[in-house]
């Protein structure tokens, strides 16, 4: 049997960041939690459940003394600001209502969506509920992932794909994902796409290379291999 973990919780606290950052005594730290639960599915409400989809990928939370700082990392920094700040400072004081606590809320422009797990699982859901072909959105987001300059890529999709009777599933890989290395800088995500017949569960991995290394998009692009004895071939020309 495979004994399997998230990659993403067994680096969590040797090579990646913890996602909540505090410190409470005995007394506060379920409070603590509860509160952290909430804000986090507020913001996956708010932003990624429901137009505009802001693309919200990770939420970030420290605690001071004195208030609670959120962090939210997104592909479209635009549309959590809002004009002037105008959303931004509603979503503040709708968590300040939801917690009971000073809130100050930061945003983090994500440059590179093609490499952010979440996002990737979140655009293959959405495209999947509107009822596309799940192998051509696999293949494409997989090339689009490799061109963004990852090591590797494995997306796989659950259910009952394309309205059949019977649910199964399926994977396409591009790359190399090295699930016990450590010190390999693998991000996953998964996601839930509800279609008509039942909703599809979408699990995405994707390899970048060690920590520390810089990545390098792919501008030449990556074409699916043809098969063998495919095009033409110019005949040597004879002298004479």
């Amino acid at each position: 049997m495979g004994q399997k973990t998230s990659p993403v919780g067994f680096r969590t606290g040797i090579r990646l960041d913890w996602q909540s950052t505090w410190f409470a005594p005995k007394a506060n730290y379920g409070d603590f939690i509860v509160e952290d639960c909430k804000i986090r599915e507020f913001v996956e409400e708010r932003f990624n459940n429901q137009p505009p989809y802001s693309a919200v990928a990770k939420t970030e939370i420290a605690r001071t003394r004195n208030e609670v700082k959120v962090t939210l990392h997104t592909a479209r920094p635009g549309m959590v600001i809002g004009p002037k700040g105008a959303e931004v400072d509603k979503v503040r004081e709708e968590i300040e209502a939801l917690i009971n606590r000073k809130v100050s809320v930061n945003v983090v422009e994500i440059k590179e969506a093609s490499l952010n797990s979440k996002l990737v699982a979140d655009s293959i859901a959405m495209q999947l509920s509107r009822r596309a072909s799940f192998r051509r959105v696999m293949k494409m987001q997989c090339e689009a992932v490799m061109n963004a300059g990852a090591k590797g890529v494995k997306i796989i999709v659950s259910g009952r794909l394309g309205g059949a009777e019977m649910a199964r599933r399926e994977t396409q890989k591009m790359g190399s994902i090295p699930l016990q290395t450590i010190d390999a800088n693998v991000d996953y995500n998964n996601s839930i796409a509800r279609t008509t017949y039942g909703t599809i569960g979408v699990k995405v991995w994707i390899f970048k290379g060690k920590f520390g290394e810089e990545i390098q998009p792919d501008n030449k692009g990556r074409k699916p291999r043809g098969g063998k004895g495919g095009g033409r071939r110019n005949k040597p020309k004879r002298n004479g």
